[in-house]
């Protein structure tokens, strides 16, 4: 490997390390100071560079594309608040175990604590957010240095991709020149004869990292068997996934005759094709508060803590033993009512369990209760979504979508109304959400990510809140040619806050919580380019959203309903269900 310079030099090795390591996507954000990286990668003809002019858009795109990829797209960008920018997605990642990994470039050490120009300390800027952080040493045409940037690079891409997967920061010094310009002396002509494995590397990743699946010794595993064998009211409860197989939870439900009970981004609701023998339970969040409903005596969770505040609570309160699967040992059940931490790899659980289970489940009420509860109610619901509300658009959004398709849920209500509207389906849908630290940034980028990296028709639920925390990430669309379904929800502020106490004491609750905003959303349609529709009846919105399904590009469908309306039925219908449940 020739360079003109000692940065071209560091930046060719750090883009080559990235290309062994199968990297195929980087997102960049253009600046100055991270010029030699961005040079470097854009050589790379097995690199797709996807450019964001915003930080904070940038760094949820590549968490939108790791969601949906299992690895991570490497972010970069120039020092200053540039690197600020990426924190609210690390947040995310972090919490939601994404992998991801930066590159902020920095300016060099001398200048640290001086007043120079967008010199700010990046030194573990994200603090215990991160997996790992590496300073990067400065670039120096010198043998140990350049082996230690390739395994740096090659282990971090690995670590970011770890138990639990998650954000990798490396900060990475230039001093001027950062253009490709050619430096007499800095790199002397014959640097690459002399040492050829720091220069070019080797054949592959310049260190490959094997990582091995935590499982359970073979005495704690047959006692989770035999506890399940003791059981005759188990469930399965599949909560927001970061890793599980879907297949295999399903698998586990048919050999142990236990009823799923499957949060809508937990990839168990949809996405199992095969659902002979399983109980799939997906209205659980209207019916479980409902006197007289059935206490289980075991539980098996795998995943983050249900989105459900009513599932919560029920889980709080059964008299159970409750087994917690987490690969990495972590504690993520905050009413504390898990009996057991299981450390293993939930896949590999759910499948040995599977295995061990030698005799097919016995025919029991326990899960026809289940099933009858779920017909039950699921008939309710088709009943109770036949005009506008923000439940009503859900329901349908999910009912009608494409098999195979991508739909991305936003927090707040969207989220909610999934929970408690999104019919369990025979479909390969890949459902997605940001409930790591569950925030309205960056939800547009995050799900145009995803939908990037695979062709399959992407569908986004939005609230106007968050739709304009992130409008700049609808720059993306035309600027990476993407196709995608936006139904944006606008009840005119944060609908949600009427689901609190605080609802009842006005003032403060419009001015301070609700906060009505006014603002009108279709000019974003021309701003970027995009189809624009507005409607405000469930056939506008149903007729709307087919045509879109069977469009090219990119079509926003607003839908404008009344948040306090929607709310009062979201209560009728959850007394209705009550009702019906108590007859």
């Amino acid at each position: 490997m020739t360079a003109p310079n000692r940065n071209v030099l560091w930046g060719r090795a750090i883009a080559d390390e990235l290309a062994k390591a199968g990297i195929e996507d980087i997102c960049v954000a253009p600046g100055s100071r991270s010029t030699p990286l961005t040079v470097a990668l854009a050589e790379r003809e097995e690199v797709a560079i996807h450019s964001h002019l915003d930080e904070r858009s940038a760094a949820f795109y590549a968490l939108g594309r790791a969601k949906r990829t299992d690895r991570p797209a490497p972010l970069v960008c120039t020092s200053g608040t540039a690197a600020a920018n990426f924190h609210p997605a690390v947040i995310e990642a972090n919490q939601a175990r994404v992998p991801m990994l930066l590159f902020t470039a920095d300016r060099p050490a001398e200048l640290r604590d001086s007043g120079a120009n967008q010199t700010v300390d990046q030194t573990k800027l994200y603090g215990d957010a991160v997996r790992r952080y590496r300073e990067l040493p400065e670039p120096e045409a010198d043998d140990r240095k350049l082996r230690s940037l390739r395994t740096t690079v090659a282990r971090s891409v690995a670590e970011s991709t770890g138990t639990p997967a998650g954000p990798v920061h490396l900060n990475a010094p230039f001093a001027k020149p950062l253009e490709p310009v050619d430096v007499p002396g800095d790199v002397p002509p014959e640097f690459a004869e002399h040492h050829p494995t720091a220069a070019e590397g080797r054949e592959g990743p310049y260190v490959s990292v094997a990582r091995g699946r935590p499982a359970l010794p073979t005495a704690d595993r047959r006692e989770v068997v035999d506890a399940v064998r003791g059981s005759d009211r188990g469930l399965i409860v599949a909560g927001p996934a970061d890793g599980p197989d879907a297949g295999a939870i399903a698998a586990l439900g048919r050999a142990t005759g236990f009823p799923i009970l499957a949060d809508p981004i937990s990839g168990v609701r949809f996405g199992v094709a095969d659902r002979a023998d399983v109980t799939v339970v997906g209205g659980y969040d209207s019916w479980l508060d409902t006197p007289g409903s059935p206490s289980p005596d075991l539980v098996l969770r795998f995943g983050a803590s249900p989105t459900s505040k009513v599932l919560r609570e029920y889980l709080r309160d059964a008299e159970a033993r409750q087994f917690l699967v987490d690969p990495a040992g972590e504690w993520r059940e905050a009413t504390f009512a898990a009996t057991d931490l299981l450390i293993a790899d939930e896949t590999r659980l759910a499948r040995s369990i599977t295995a061990d289970l030698d005799a097919p489940p016995a025919d029991s009420d326990w899960r026809e209760r289940f099933d009858r509860a779920e017909e039950r109610y699921w008939t309710l619901i088709d009943d109770a979504t036949d005009r506008l509300f923000e439940g009503a658009v859900l329901h349908h959004v999910f009912a009608r979508v494409p098999d195979p398709a991508t739909l991305f849920v936003s927090n707040s209500m969207p989220i909610r109304d999934a929970d408690r509207f999104a019919r369990p389906r025979e479909a390969d849908l890949t459902t997605l959400g940001n409930r790591g630290a569950s925030g309205i940034d960056g939800i547009t980028s995050s799900a145009l990510g995803a939908g990037s990296a695979t062709d399959d028709p992407l569908v986004l639920v939005i609230g106007d809140l968050a739709y304009y925390h992130d409008m700049n990430g609808l720059l993306a669309i035309g600027r990476l040619a993407l196709d995608a379904t936006i139904v944006l929800l606008n009840n005119d502020g944060g609908g949600i806050f009427h689901m609190l106490p605080i609802e009842g004491f006005d003032p403060p609750f419009t001015d301070q919580f609700k906060t009505p905003h006014g603002l009108e959303l279709a000019p974003t349609g021309d701003l970027y380019g995009l189809d624009f529709v507005r409607t405000d009846s469930l056939e506008g919105f149903v007729d709307a959203y087919d045509a879109s399904l069977e469009s090219d590009g990119a079509q926003v469908i607003e839908v404008v309903v009344d948040g306090e309306a929607s709310h009062r039925r979201r209560e009728d219908v959850h007394e209705r269900v009550g009702s019906a449940f108590d007859a």
